[in-house]
């Protein structure tokens, strides 16, 4: 896909506007980052999540089930245990995109900033 096709054409009389809203809002929690930073390596059941990120399979399934809400993840029974994997690429991106915006907060030069795109598994 070349990347005119990938550009937004949207205008602010969108339908989608609202919705994007709430997506911002599913995402604006740290610990649901986290847990979309970890699953860009793959799949990961409950448990490994929790010990990936600190904190109680309890939490981290409330977490996941708002991100199953917003079509973000999705489960894979396998026995009794459930693994998740994100849905698509979009929430990779956007969490990628924010946490290059959280660098320029932290740093003045950015370590993104050393080409004129981030690279593909920048993203990833």
């Amino acid at each position: 896909m070349s990347e005119d096709s990938k550009r937004c054409t949207f205008g602010p009389d969108s339908q989608y506007a609202d919705v994007a809203a709430e997506v911002f809002t599913l995402l604006s929690d740290a610990t649901r980052i986290r847990i979309i930073l970890a699953l860009r390596e793959g799949e990961m059941s409950v448990g490994a999540l929790a010990e990936r990120i600190g904190k109680s399979p309890t939490v981290i399934s409330q977490h996941l089930a708002k991100l199953r809400w917003g079509r973000i993840v999705e489960p894979r029974q396998e026995g009794t245990r459930a693994f998740y994997r994100l849905i698509d690429e979009h929430a990779r991106q956007l969490v990628a995109h924010a946490v290059f915006q959280a660098q320029h907060v932290l740093d003045p030069a950015p370590a993104h900033h050393g080409s004129a795109h981030p690279a593909p598994e920048d993203l990833r």
